[in-house]
């Protein structure tokens, strides 16, 4: 006889399977919500339905947004001869906060990692050739994690992308190694960007 578990364990359950919330977390935001009023449980259920009906990955630079394309390429007083590269759209927003970078990006949809079955086909890269061959950016960014797999992506970037025109640029250490640009404060990365590299 299968016994279905309660609203409350049903919910602790679910928010347990967000990224960094374990089960006492998950608990404490359960009865949170329990003793605030009913309008601003419905408003958070609100947002998340909107979340997942409204925002769609941008048809040429696979950010996220509720329009298509994304405000980053429509938006005339970025600079397009500029593209930076990133692994998730995440990124995207980590680098924004900064208000240091002007130009346009482009989501990988991941990072390079052999062991978890993640090569360049299961990337974006195809389309970041495409758009290149497009649209003649002078630069290319690559702004991937100092981690390894962002490590090799970038390496296997640069040697695709050197013979392509574009001067192909790595972020500057001033992110730590092993870390992740989502973690990041504005200074570390606005660092990173002011002191990027020619690879």
């Amino acid at each position: 006889m299968t016994t279905v578990a309660s609203p409350v364990a049903a919910l602790i359950n679910e928010f347990s399977k967000l990224p960094t919330i374990g089960p006492k977390t998950a608990a404490r935001l359960v009865f949170h919500l329990l003793n605030r009023p009913r309008n601003e449980a419905q408003s958070l259920a609100e947002a998340i339905l909107a979340v997942k009906d409204k925002v769609h990955f941008c048809s040429i630079c696979y950010s996220l947004s509720e329009q298509d394309p994304c405000e980053f390429c429509t938006d005339d007083r970025r600079d397009a001869r500029v593209i930076c590269v990133v692994a998730e759209a995440k990124d995207v927003y980590a680098i924004e906060r900064t208000n240091a970078f002007k130009g346009r990006y482009h989501v990988l949809g991941g990072l390079i990692s052999p062991m978890d079955g993640i090569g360049p086909a299961q990337l974006h890269v195809k389309e970041l050739i495409e758009r290149m061959a497009r649209e003649e950016p002078g630069e290319i960014i690559l702004a991937t994690n100092p981690n390894a797999e962002g490590e090799a992506t970038a390496l296997y970037l640069s040697r695709l992308l050197q013979p392509l025109g574009s001067i192909v640029s790595r972020l500057a250490y001033g992110l730590p190694i092993g870390g992740e640009l989502d973690y990041a404060d504005e200074l570390t990365i606005t660092k990173a960007i002011e002191g990027r590299r020619t690879l």
